[in-house]
């Protein structure tokens, strides 16, 4: 086996004979379905590579290769009449740079496009008798010259625009006021990047522009430049489409199997990493229609490579679970955060006892009334959603789509920044002496002080939405959240009922020395028992335990622990290593807790 990481470039991918999932059979619907079509997946899905797939499919200059290239595959097999019939030109905006003043991006913008030209002219040199002007100030005067060059060929041209909204986004994402307003001047008004695509458009109308595929994350972009690109059709929700990028567990089984095979990983060990790549990288869906196939998840298909590749390169699975080139998400979900209705979207998506639901999803909408509507949580769901960090996991009785976070990856993305949020960076250093304390010897004590002195300050301050056992809970993942040695899960399922916290240890840590966690969070609230916040301060730790509400919160949750053990110790048998425990925040302000392993 061999792995491209990080590789876009389908040429590249098949004549080196690495792995390649294949998508060619979704060829023959892509050209049925539409001339102008916009297909949005979030970062690291493939989006590249689908269009570099789709550049050697229907690319004149290399009709050659074609056998070479796409014979063992689906489309090789059956190819449609337009293979190998078009000129092509790709554009890729990822490449624009987002910093600077407005003419600075506009320069970028206008200095790439012809960069792509001078390709197109040297690439089509033998079949082009037009000369093509490159202007190097004025790249859509460049683009004119191209459409006279393919006017005058027997070919038409097939424009590829990857990441179509890359460089907006940056900006848009960047300081609130300046990114705002050097935004709104590429594409309100004769805006350079909704210019573009009034040219785009206009180019479609005889002059030779026969198809365009353009890839992005959000439709935001594409909003605000409607009325210089309205003929795209939008295919993101289409459930032909929903496996387009990303990988279905079939898919990864196999090249798994042949590892194996290959010595890199025991035999014994397939189900086992199934079930790591299951728990990290599974769990996106980009529909919500029920047809055959749509109802599926798939798997972030640049993390599966990344896993795979550490099992090919090391026999072993990799120590960092998240790859680092997925780590810039959790600065969009900060953006977000900030937006109107985005910090209780994020608050409420960790929530899993109340799943959040909206009832549609925005798919036209512009940064403006992203920034100007109120309390509005549709547009921040849908952004997330978007981006990656949210996916459809059914539809309510109501008729509203779930959303929920995808995988442990992208939960550890949230509570990173919930704890960013709330901790400075001076007091995070404390967390984490207390949190490795408990890894390794059990002991919660410096973990629930460290809530009392310093988190629960913290919650008197601000206006959360969680009064209750969720927010202890959610204060607690922030501290303890390490996908290094744990699969971690908040509310995992034992027999219908369900556990706060579980805090497994993956199977390749247990050579070392940590230990396993159950634990259940109960809350009692001051006003509704008639406590008093001075008094509870004051009372030592025996007497706050011997309050009848927090005695009654730890006997319920000693009881429900008792319940969620037994199927785990059915699972994992004598390699567990389970300390149990019952936490009891009282009002914001204390803790009781107790350790049931033993009961």
């Amino acid at each position: 086996m061999k792995f491209a990481y990080g590789t876009s470039d389908f040429y590249d991918i098949i004549t080196n004979a690495e792995f390649y999932v294949d998508r060619t059979d979704r060829i023959p619907l892509i050209e049925e379905i539409g001339k102008r079509l916009l297909f949005l997946r979030p970062r690291r899905f493939g989006k590249s590579l689908l269009l570099s797939m789709l550049e050697n499919y229907y690319d004149v200059a290399k009709a050659d290769q074609f056998e070479q290239l796409f014979g063992h595959l689906f489309i090789g097999q059956n190819p449609t009449p337009r293979h190998n019939r078009y000129l092509v030109l790709n554009w890729d905006f990822s490449a624009v740079i987002s910093r600077g003043r407005p003419d600075d991006v506009q320069h970028s913008l206008h200095s790439h496009i012809n960069g792509s030209i001078e390709q197109f002219k040297a690439r089509y040199r033998d079949i082009l008798d037009y000369n093509i002007g490159i202007h190097e100030h004025d790249a859509l005067r460049s683009f004119q010259s191209v459409l006279a060059a393919v006017q005058s060929s027997p070919y038409n041209l097939y424009l590829l625009i990857d990441e179509y909204d890359n460089f907006a986004n940056e900006i848009m994402m960047g300081s609130q006021e300046a990114g705002k307003a050097r935004y709104e001047s590429l594409l309100y008004g004769e805006g350079a990047l909704k210019t573009v695509f009034k040219v785009i458009k206009s180019a479609t109308k005889g002059l030779g522009l026969d198809r365009i595929f353009i890839t992005g994350v959000s439709p935001v972009v594409m909003s605000d430049i409607t009325s210089g690109h309205n003929i795209a059709e939008n295919i993101y929700l289409y459930p032909e489409f929903h496996e387009l990028c990303g990988f279905t567990e079939a898919e990864i089984a196999q090249p798994l199997d042949i590892l194996i095979a290959q010595g890199c990983l025991p035999a014994d060990k397939r189900e086992e990493a199934l079930d790591m790549m299951r728990t990290f990288y599974n769990g996106s869906r980009f529909t919500y229609y029920k047809t055959p196939g749509a109802d599926t998840f798939v798997y972030n298909p640049t993390l599966v490579i990344y896993f795979l590749k550490h099992i090919l390169r090391y026999h072993e699975y990799p120590r960092e679970i998240l790859d680092s080139n997925l780590a810039p998400d959790r600065a969009k979900i900060a953006y977000i955060s900030r937006l109107p209705g985005g910090e209780k979207v994020v608050g409420a998506v960790l929530d899993e006892e109340q799943p959040l639901s909206i009832i549609k999803l925005a798919q036209r909408f512009g940064v403006r009334e992203m920034l100007e509507i109120k309390d509005d949580i549709e547009f921040a769901a849908s952004l997330l959603y978007y981006l990656g960090v949210l996916t459809l996991t059914g539809i309510a009785p109501t008729g509203e789509l779930i959303l929920d976070i995808p995988n442990l990856v992208v939960r550890r993305l949230y509570l990173e920044q919930l704890r960013e949020l709330l901790l400075p960076d001076f007091t995070q250093i404390n967390a984490e002496r207390a949190a490795k304390t408990f890894y390794t010897t059990g002991d919660i004590q410096p973990l629930c002080e460290f809530m009392e002195q310093r988190y629960f300050r913290v919650f008197d301050n601000r206006d959360y939405r969680w009064a209750n056992e969720l927010t202890v809970k959610t204060a607690f993942l922030t501290l303890l959240f390490n996908d290094a040695f744990y699969i971690m899960d908040s509310e995992r399922a034992l027999e219908r009922r369900y556990s706060d916290l579980t805090m497994i240890i993956r199977p390749d840590m247990r050579q070392y020395q940590l230990l396993d966690f159950l634990i259940e969070f109960k809350y009692v609230e001051l006003k509704k028992n008639n406590l008093r916040n001075e008094q509870i301060r004051q009372m030592g730790r025996e007497e706050l335990a011997a309050l009848a509400p927090v005695k009654a919160c730890l006997k319920d949750a000693r009881k429900s622990l008792a319940e969620y053990r037994k199927p785990l110790i059915e699972r994992y048998g004598e390699q567990l290593r389970l300390r149990v425990y019952s936490v009891v925040a009282v009002g914001f302000e204390r803790m009781a807790w107790e350790d049931v392993t033993n009961f």
